[in-house]
């Protein structure tokens, strides 16, 4: 049974978002005094990150843009360990540039712009940007439409769309701000999130700009992953497998030591101790007992289930995993295609 605090209004929300509904445009945005202090539409708030944007990328002409590989998701589905992963390649590594700006919009505050590395000095950069956890706003903005509304050039993107077992994400998310959230908010908050990366991957294809899936289970074997990751990203001269099991103390996360460039953003954000520290990327295993029933019918029931096995195969296809490396979701589908490539050879 769902949750008759939520139901009603997280469906209808669901099926909005799921369906593309053109009319989230104009979604009013409530403030909550806290972390979000302005009243404004999805639109007015786009158009505000997309004027801060703009004014770091004015300076570039468009063949002076850095190669962009964008990675969006949920949170927490393993992100900021993949940047690291790809500041250790040698590429400058971003934290959420996109979302830091949309927060001071949010705040009122005074955003930083973007400032890239010239293209002749670093011909690729990577990005990652996160859906949720505390605000509407949050879990529908579409970072790639602010950057490309700013003016970065289609040519010069590829958007990783980033998913992660729906009932372990949620964990996560329980875990971390359960003492910021109700429950029932984080519940709303993380189906909303899931189920926007049809609207994000949506809004890459209309663009234009080329899409790669990836889910961390696919960490399970990590190198490989990593491997095939960068290949697909046509970066493969850039690939170590150094940058994926020789961290030492650029593994910590939260700190300076890392690969991970860090913009500003309002102090009401911070979480100490979000990020664990490791020696490595690599998939961890964690406990998923706070996730109850009715939460799991919710994953369902919305549809947050079906969009992250419908990322899962994609990652699989597109990087050709094997089935040893493949989440256990993804079996029936890939011995499906195994079984109809040994009819045909």
């Amino acid at each position: 049974m769902l949750m008759p605090a939520v139901s009603d209004e997280l469906q209808r929300m669901a099926e909005r978002v799921y369906d593309f509904d053109p009319s989230l445009a104009t979604l009013w945005l409530e403030p909550d005094g806290k972390y979000q202090r302005q009243g404004m539409t999805l639109d007015q708030l786009t158009r505000r990150v997309v004027d801060c944007l703009a004014r770091g990328f004015r300076p570039l002409a468009a063949a002076d843009f850095p190669t962009l590989y964008c990675a969006w998701g949920k949170a927490r589905v393993g992100s900021t360990a993949l940047i690291n992963m790809f500041g250790l390649a040698g590429m400058p590594a971003y934290f959420q540039p996109v979302k830091a700006v949309l927060r001071y919009a949010l705040t009122g505050g005074d955003a930083t712009p973007w400032i890239l590395p010239p293209g002749t000095r670093e011909p690729q950069i990577f990005s990652k940007d996160v859906a949720g956890p505390y605000l509407l706003a949050e879990c529908l903005y579409i970072p790639l439409q602010m950057l490309v509304e700013a003016g970065y050039p289609t040519t010069k993107l590829h958007l990783i769309v980033l998913d992660r077992d729906p009932v372990h994400s949620l964990a996560s998310w329980l875990d971390k701000w359960s003492d910021r959230l109700a429950p029932d908010r984080l519940v709303r908050n993380h189906v909303l999130a899931a189920l926007n990366a049809r609207r994000v991957e949506e809004y890459a294809r209309r663009a234009g700009v080329p899409v790669t899936h990836y889910v961390y289970e696919a960490s399970k074997d990590a190198v490989r992953a990593a491997r095939a990751l960068f290949a697909r990203l046509g970066i493969a001269e850039r690939f170590t497998a150094r940058c994926v099991t020789d961290w030492a103390e650029m593994g910590q996360l939260d700190s300076k030591r890392s690969g991970i460039i860090h913009p500003p953003e309002p102090d009401v954000y911070f979480v100490p101790g979000l990020h664990a520290s490791d020696t490595a990327y690599r998939y961890r295993e964690r406990g998923v007992a706070q996730v109850t029933d009715a939460q799991r019918e919710i994953l369902r029931r919305c549809g947050v289930e079906d969009v992250y096995r419908a990322t899962a195969e994609a990652c699989a296809r597109e990087l050709g995993l094997s089935i040893e490396l493949a989440p256990a979701a993804l079996r029936p589908a890939i011995n499906a295609r195994a079984t109809a490539s040994a009819r045909t050879a």
